[in-house]
């Protein structure tokens, strides 16, 4: 009797399974793109599954193409040549990451001591600060360490940590702790995804613990997210959208969010042409 109840529910039940499978494995593929490799025993305890579910959702990721598996795990494709020409991975909406970036310049004054979080967004923030003098750049990325540490105008410290290649960056606790005790004027901070509930969020764990030790040295915090990120979100959440002062965005942010901001007393700043 029962069987007959459930089976026209069957077809239903087997949809909500392929969706969740595939959210499922979008974000793994979201976090193999951040961190470039991971594996099995711990997508298996971020996700809350088997580690045999794990293995078929890194099988049907191979067989789309998009990562390679190995003994244990899998990493992303490509990430020797990403690192090898020191490239980053997230190169979409330049436009507008340039854009911010010239409005960043004019919150940076000589004489500031700053922390540069790593991302495209910073990075093309770091290309703007060259020939200005009398600054301390303090960041976790590698690509910004390089790009900045001939100018002689600026001294540049690097924080410690483990290698993060697709994102040229150093992060885990190692890396937090170098921020213990600091006190800078200013952080301008990335992120993957604003959302309205979740706030700032990151596609890797492991970067929550060294973006709240930024904050918590930071004087003033802003936020640089292209227009694209803001409604969206990623893996991890790293807390409410108060923790920030500032938020740096282009044009195209929607009316709904700037009042989201508005009503959690962030300053919005519309960076344009």
């Amino acid at each position: 009797m029962f069987i007959f109840v459930f089976l026209p529910y069957l077809p239903i039940l087997e949809q909500i399974a392929d969706m969740l499978a595939t959210h499922r494995r979008d974000k793994i593929l979201e976090l193999l793109r951040e961190d470039g490799s991971a594996k099995v025993l711990n997508l298996a305890k971020i996700f809350k599954v088997t580690e045999v579910t794990i293995r078929q959702d890194l099988e049907k990721l191979e067989k789309d193409g998009s990562i390679t598996r190995e003994h244990g795990g899998a990493y992303i494709k490509n990430i020797k040549d990403q690192v090898q020409t020191f490239s980053l991975a997230h190169q979409d909406n330049l436009d507008k990451k340039e854009l911010i970036a010239k409005k960043c310049i004019e919150f940076i004054e000589p004489g500031d001591t700053i922390i540069l979080d790593s991302g495209s967004t910073t990075t093309e923030v770091a290309k703007k600060l060259k020939g200005m003098k009398g600054l301390r750049v303090i960041t976790n990325a590698l690509n910004i360490a390089l790009m900045l540490g001939a100018e002689p105008g600026i001294d540049v410290i690097v924080t410690g940590g483990e290698f993060k290649p697709p994102t040229l960056s150093l992060t885990g606790q190692k890396a937090a702790d170098f921020f213990k005790g600091l006190h800078v004027q200013k952080l301008f901070l990335a992120t993957a995804g604003i959302s309205m509930k979740a706030g700032l969020t990151y596609p890797s764990i492991s970067d929550i613990v060294v973006k709240k030790a930024m904050i918590e040295a930071a004087e003033t915090t802003y936020l640089l997210a292209d227009s694209t990120k803001i409604g969206k979100a990623a893996f991890a959440s790293l807390g409410a959208l108060s923790l920030i002062d500032f938020i740096i965005t282009d044009a195209g942010i929607e009316e709904k969010h700037k009042q989201v901001f508005k009503d959690n007393e962030i300053e919005l700043i519309i960076a344009s042409n």
